[in-house]
């Protein structure tokens, strides 16, 4: 497991103006779609700029076990795929730990193996929906017994290959189960068409930045005119290449926000300016809460001013993980906020509304939560021990209000170790 040895509680040290320039790690969101693809292609690929957490470890133990060859050198992953003939497990059984994407990809992918497979996780992750994704893989002739409570992992998949063909999804609560059926498809023995119900995908550039990965590796995939229904060709499969993983735009949320909420300029560097990524968009958000921002070829910038904060209405639905540093920046906005379309935080790695709403108020925000929106009255701040839920998420973004508030202290900053493992040095060096 990645982890640093943080303490069982970390006070933040308030400071601002920020001046800094840095690079965030890699995309947990790209690294474990190309280390799927990479692993079910035939021939090498090197991932450069693979990110290292607990996360994208959780996929890499998998594809080993799967079959897939994963050498590691510091961010560069040199993966020899199976070209498509994935074996099962001796132990039978792949640990996604607390990784939704390992999880759900998995599921997919196991059909493809000449045996049983069994995917499980952490506590946590027995708790989060996959009925919707072992459904659609059902439709296409995929053999799968759930074997958790509610509709939840663990779940048993039969193996013998992926028949194909089409099968409408319910995706309203997550894009991955989307995601996880793109990739696989490939090696479907006909075409896949995929139906989204009601022609809802929740996070849909999320889907979108799968079918960028799955081309760059050879697959023939996209929308069909109209933008209604997915398709992906048979016979299409992957090959092993170069593949470049952009900074994480999820992470980069932490040091823009740092910037609206201390002041000064935080510049992440790296950032290639047709990225799918939709987390940075939170940066066109913050603007319109009176931050400046600077786009350069290969970077972007945030620059705060603390007078000039104000609070939005804001449909989050494309950028669900940037919700959490949003929810922080506005507790030191003039005004409320209101964060919309978002019910699927609700099924994340803890209920995030809840945990948002009960946090925000332990730091003098008046917070108020619905089915799929959060809005939060900015008042009088104090400092606060900040619960993390073992989410990297929390813990990641109430620290930032620590930059502003004497006394905030994050319970469990370890848990940082999913996605981001040096984030709180990373936040000492601004």
């Amino acid at each position: 497991m990645v982890s640093r040895a943080y303490p069982a509680e970390l006070a933040i040290r308030p400071r601002g103006p920020l001046a800094a320039t840095l690079r965030v790690p890699g995309s947990k969101s790209i690294t474990n779609r190309a280390a799927l693809c990479a692993a079910l292609a035939r021939g090498e690929s090197q991932l450069l700029g693979a990110l290292e957490s607990d996360d994208t470890e959780a996929m890499r133990e998998a594809l080993r076990a799967l079959g897939a060859a994963i050498e590691v050198d510091g961010t560069t992953w040199r993966v020899r795929g199976v070209d498509g003939r994935v074996r099962a497990p001796a132990t039978a059984t792949l640990d996604a730990r607390a990784s939704g994407t390992t999880a759900r990809f998995l599921t997919a992918a196991a059909q493809l193996a000449d045996g049983a497979v069994t995917i499980d996780g952490s506590a946590r992750m027995r708790e989060r929906p996959i009925e919707e994704l072992v459904n659609s893989l059902r439709a296409l002739g995929a053999s799968i017994e759930i074997l958790g409570a509610r509709g939840c992992p663990p779940v048993r998949v039969a193996g013998g290959g992926l028949r194909g063909g089409r099968a409408r999804i319910d995706a309203r609560r997550s894009s991955q189960f989307v995601s996880a059926v793109l990739l696989a498809a490939p090696y479907a023995r006909e075409e896949v068409v995929i139906e989204p119900a009601g022609g809802v995908v929740v996070s849909r550039p999320y889907v979108d930045l799968t079918l960028e990965v799955m081309r760059a590796f050879g697959a023939e995939c996209g929308w069909t005119p109209g933008g209604r229904e997915l398709f992906v060709a048979a016979g299409r499969h992957y090959h092993g290449r170069p593949y470049q993983i952009e900074p994480d735009a999820s992470a980069a949320a932490y040091p823009f926000a740092a910037a609206a909420i201390a002041g000064g300029r935080v510049c992440v560097e790296g950032i290639p300016p047709e990225s799918l990524q939709s987390d940075f968009r939170l940066v066109d958000v913050l603007a319109k809460m009176g931050c400046t921002v600077e786009r350069g070829s290969q970077s972007l910038a945030v620059c705060g001013s603390l007078d000039e904060l104000h609070g939005i209405d804001a449909d989050m639905n494309d950028l669900p993980d940037a919700v959490l540093a949003l929810a922080v920046v506005a507790l030191f906005a003039r005004g409320s906020t209101r964060i919309r379309n978002v019910a699927n935080l609700r099924i994340k790695e803890t209920d995030r509304l809840a945990a948002l709403e009960r946090e925000l108020r332990k730091l003098g925000a008046q917070a108020q939560t619905g089915p799929d929106w959060l809005l939060i009255e900015p008042g009088p701040l104090r400092g606060a021990a900040i619960d993390t839920y073992t989410d990297h998420r929390m813990a990641m973004a109430f620290a930032l209000a620590g930059l502003r508030v004497p006394g905030v202290v994050i319970r469990d900053p370890g848990c940082v170790s999913k996605t981001w493992p040096d984030y709180f040095e990373a936040l000492e060096r601004l």
